[in-house]
């Protein structure tokens, strides 16, 4: 089968209604993966349909030649299939332009940032990835990328270390900085990343630091869709739709959402033609994102998996944890306050939809990775707000419990696993056993939660007491016990 080069080789009614060669490049994107294809690039494209516009994005790869290696011999094509209630639908996405690695060699990527051209970069390179010091809002100097970028600041490989070189080269030339368009799963994202590569500046550069500070622009911004990693089975069926054999195929669910702060010196595409929500303040949106879809994402990963339970549509076929992700939706939206126009019982309904959807394979393991990464702003922020409000903290300890039975590493109801955490060294050599104030003294010791929740003596009896049945007895049991409590998230 030949390879996906061109838009010549695909049926008419999937390809992107323009042209993408009359469009330039205006965006440079750091972190290609399924998401970004999902999300920022795909609304990209139905932007340019409807607009035009020089936004065609130039995608980097960080981490892996893989992303790049599948990408650029179609010339950035890729096929993109969404699956929801009504059914299978795709087209072929035109929005990239080409694809490029930084890995060891970031001076492709630095010159189109640098590039006057370019007027956005954007991120979806995962939380972990950045070296944030949140409490500080500044960066950490003993994260590996970090601590490499400032001892070679001219030869960055890390994300920070690439945002700051490329703005002190704008400015050096006397170009205008682009916009930095954080797309990561981060409380008010823009602000705590324009704050690390401050810091990151500073270290190096005073004057830089307080030109990027006063000068370059960092809107937040929010962003939903569920995107499995792609398989064999997705580029099986973009083959079959297209006739082509296609690497960078991706799948998706139908539902899409991106909520920005109208922050955008250089310009920006026409988004709003896409359905993207432009706020003056998208805080609200983030939050009850994070706290009802993400936090839940969690607690249904980490109690599905060790349940053996390998995707989150299987998760929601089992009764009783189903009524346990209600509960914890409930129990999250509890902790947010008012949001306009936005109904959260509606929107818990719509996320329990989207989590059945049996076209999405999802793996729970994949969704399991990097909780210590995931758990402060999804469970711990949580807690610290229900109580304020006098809301029944116990999911929110169910879902420490079962990220807790994670990083342990035991295996007494389930096949031996790698865990995948940027801690997880230090939590393996901490929190192996059957002891559960142990895990739970491994876990106080990272540093990851705010001061009022590592000192609630109560949330952490009660995790200690779910993790202690979590590490003897199999989950299914633990799900089936839990669901029989009563809660006051139960509907009525």
């Amino acid at each position: 089968m030949t390879r996906l080069t061109s838009l010549d080789q695909i049926p008419s009614e999937m390809r992107p209604g323009y042209d993408p060669a009359e469009h330039g490049i205006g965006i440079v994107h750091l972190g290609l993966g399924a998401f970004h294809k999902a999300h920022q690039a795909a609304l990209t494209d139905l932007a340019l349909a409807a607009g035009g516009g020089d936004w065609r994005i130039l995608g980097v790869s960080l981490r892996s030649p893989a992303a790049t290696a599948a990408l650029h011999p179609q010339n950035g094509l890729f096929t993109l299939i969404e699956k929801g209630a009504e059914g299978t639908r795709a087209r072929v996405v035109g929005a990239i332009a080409d694809a490029i690695c930084s890995v060891g060699n970031p001076g492709p990527a630095l010159l189109a940032m640098s590039d006057p051209a370019t007027r956005i970069v954007s991120l979806t390179v995962t939380e972990k990835a950045y070296g944030l010091d949140r409490a500080a809002r500044g960066c950490d100097p003993a994260h590996p990328a970090v601590a490499a970028d400032l001892d070679h600041p001219h030869r960055p490989q890390g994300v920070l270390g690439l945002l700051t070189e490329a703005l002190r080269r704008r400015r050096d030339a006397g170009i205008p900085p682009f916009t930095v368009l954080c797309c990561d799963n981060l409380p008010e994202n823009g602000a705590l990343l324009r704050g690390a590569v401050t810091d990151f500046a500073r270290h190096l550069d005073p004057a830089l630091a307080e030109w990027i500070a006063g000068e370059v622009a960092f809107p937040s911004t929010m962003v939903d869709r569920i995107t499995p990693a792609a398989t064999d089975d997705t580029l099986a069926e973009a083959a079959r739709l297209t006739g082509c054999e296609d690497q960078a195929a991706v799948e998706t669910e139908a539902f899409c959402q991106w909520v920005i702060e109208d922050h955008f010196p250089q310009g920006r595409p026409g988004w709003e033609a896409a359905g993207v929500i432009f706020a003056e303040d998208v805080a609200p949106y983030e939050l009850m994102k994070l706290r009802m879809l993400n936090g839940t994402h969690s607690m249904l990963a980490y109690a599905g998996f060790h349940a053996q339970l390998r995707y989150v549509r299987d998760v929601m076929e089992n009764p009783a944890l189903a009524l346990l992700i209600g509960h914890h939706l409930r129990a999250a939206a509890a902790t947010l306050p008012p949001i306009p126009g936005i109904d959260t019982e509606t929107y818990a309904d719509t996320l329990l939809q989207r989590f059945r959807n049996p076209s999405i394979a999802h793996e729970t393991f994949q969704i399991a990775m990097d909780g210590s990464e995931k758990i402060p702003q999804r469970i711990f922020a949580a807690v610290a707000d229900a109580r304020k409000a006098s809301v029944d903290i116990r999911p929110f300890a169910l879902a420490t419990a079962a990220w807790s039975r994670h990083v342990s590493g035991a295996t007494h109801d389930c096949a031996p696993y790698a865990l995948r955490d940027p801690r997880a060294e230090g939590l393996r050599n901490t929190a192996t056993g059957r002891d559960a104030s142990s895990v739970v003294a491994a876990i106080a010791g990272l540093g990851i939660m705010p001061d009022t929740v590592a000192g609630d003596g109560d949330f952490w009896a009660m995790v200690e007491s779910i993790l202690s049945d979590m590490l003897i007895t199999p989950m299914t049991e633990i799900i089936e016990r839990e669901a029989q409590r009563p809660s006051p998230f139960s509907r009525r």
